[in-house]
């Protein structure tokens, strides 16, 4: 039976194993194993990149509920094409997974993000206007804007979403859109795969960033991470090597790259491993066009015959398990329905490795790799 990590879950024990009555030492050993990627991914660099994965999920109390969050996705420019002088997400949808935690905690002491809460609990059927530009939020109890919404009748703009809610109280998703339309906070999806590579270089005492300045074009004082953007995954540096896409050629940390329809590339995972005695491809992504509890950083997978290792990844007879969807309810849909289509479309995605990683992960342990979980 296929199932997806929940790798949030052991922050979730954490706040409930107390209940549980178990001594102190036996609950911290089980919390600890828990927690430990090395019980599924050995000791290699599959074990690295699902450590740098889980500094993307938190787990807070809002209002008393346990809250399980992913880090939000964040893309400039994405929405602001009818308004003037548009935004900026913080860092520029760049910024590493440690400096935005404490920023969306903050979010969560402000008035503001408190009067949301309440809304959200308010008892009654509503419609949530967010004003992205203005970072502002506003409810409409119209009985119009209500039936609009339930009949898929969508009346909001890339710059205003409406969400139709039923005032039982906030779950993960509406945390999300608030994190994303007031807080401007998260991650794009060419700054996750630089989080992912930036911390398995730093597990072998490397500075990725310091490494590659001059391959990036960074200026005396720069931000690495703003310049390792997707456009650069897919340059003609000599940094970048490219990959046959057929999965026998795959390995973890492997960048694919997915194409837009002016031929360029437009979006960037990081494969995380290859199972090929089972047929499993798992590789990790940031993304806003996915199901509305996976906005955000999330695993995907492909599925294979192991005894055809030799296909492509953009054979069309692999099962792509990720969806895709509108990043609001009721938006335009995606163009693609799963990740599959859109690797294929446009003359097909493209994979590459970056050649300073070589050498980092050779560093690393064995896997011992026990495979990706069914």
């Amino acid at each position: 039976m296929r199932y997806k990590i929940i790798v949030a879950m052991f922050a979730y024990a954490v706040a409930f194993a107390p209940a549980q009555g178990l001594p102190r030492e036996e609950e911290t050993a089980l919390l600890a194993a828990f927690s430990n990627p090395v019980q599924i991914w050995g000791r290699g660099v599959e074990a690295v990149i699902e450590q740098a994965y889980r500094l993307c999920f938190k787990t807070v109390i809002i209002d008393g509920r346990v809250i399980n969050l992913r880090m939000p996705f964040a893309q400039n420019h994405e929405r602001d094409s009818l308004v003037e002088g548009g935004w900026e997400f913080l860092g520029k949808g760049k910024s590493d997974s440690s400096s935005l935690w404490p920023v969306i905690i903050n979010a969560f002491g402000t008035k503001d993000f408190g009067r949301y809460i309440e809304a959200l609990k308010n008892g009654r059927e509503q419609v949530i206007i967010f004003d992205i530009a203005g970072r502002k939020w506003s409810l409409s109890q119209d009985i119009f804007d209500i039936a609009r919404m339930k009949a898929g009748s969508y009346h909001g703009l890339p710059h205003r979403p409406y969400v139709l809610v039923e005032g039982t109280g906030a779950e993960p998703e509406d945390i999300y859109n608030y994190l994303y339309c007031i807080a401007w906070t998260g991650m794009d999806c060419s700054a996750f795969v630089w989080h992912t590579l930036s911390y398995i270089a730093k597990e072998s005492g490397v500075n990725l960033g310091m490494s590659l300045r001059r391959a990036l074009g960074v200026p005396r004082g720069g931000d690495p991470s703003y310049f390792a953007g997707t456009a650069f995954y897919n340059s003609q540096s000599r940094e970048i090597i490219a990959v046959d896409d057929t999965i026998k050629n795959l390995k973890p940390a492997d960048i694919l790259l997915f194409r837009a329809a002016d031929g360029s590339m437009a979006h960037s995972a990081i494969i995380q491993s290859i199972d090929f005695s089972r047929g499993i491809i798992r590789y990790l992504q940031s993304t806003d066009e996915a199901p509305l509890s996976e906005r955000g950083v999330h695993e995907s997978f492909v599925y294979f015959n192991p005894k055809r290792a030799s296909l492509s990844l953009k054979d069309p007879s692999l099962e792509w398990t990720q969806k895709r969807f509108s990043p609001f309810p009721g938006e335009k849909e995606s163009a693609f329905s799963d990740d599959g289509q859109r690797y294929r479309a446009y003359g097909g995605g493209r994979t590459v490795r970056l050649r300073a990683m070589a050498p980092i992960i050779a560093k690393l342990p064995a896997s011992g790799c026990k495979g990706a979980p069914r």
